[in-house]
């Protein structure tokens, strides 16, 4: 789980004010965090099936997410790919 802190500085960092969750870049850079956690998890606990699972749809959330973004605006498509060294 994502600490406190850490989501008000992504919130700070990718929205347009301090409470502007909604944006698609807050929730790529969220979603992004706590997936780095959760497989960091996954690699001591390799048998944990139910954090595995929610790994993979975080993985499918942030594709849509992502997809979404692209779609409606490539430049800021490209620029949060660049910020949270992701592919492409």
């Amino acid at each position: 789980m994502l600490s406190k802190e850490k989501k008000l500085e992504l919130i700070k960092r990718f929205g347009a004010n301090d409470q502007d969750t909604g944006k698609p870049e807050v929730q790529i850079a969220m979603l992004t965090e706590h997936m780095k956690q959760l497989s960091e998890h996954l690699l001591t606990n390799k048998k944990d099936n139910h954090n595995k699972r929610g790994l993979i749809m975080m993985v499918s959330k942030r594709r849509k997410l992502l997809k979404y973004l692209e779609h409606v605006d490539i430049q800021r498509y490209r620029a949060i790919l660049q910020a949270l060294n992701l592919r492409k």
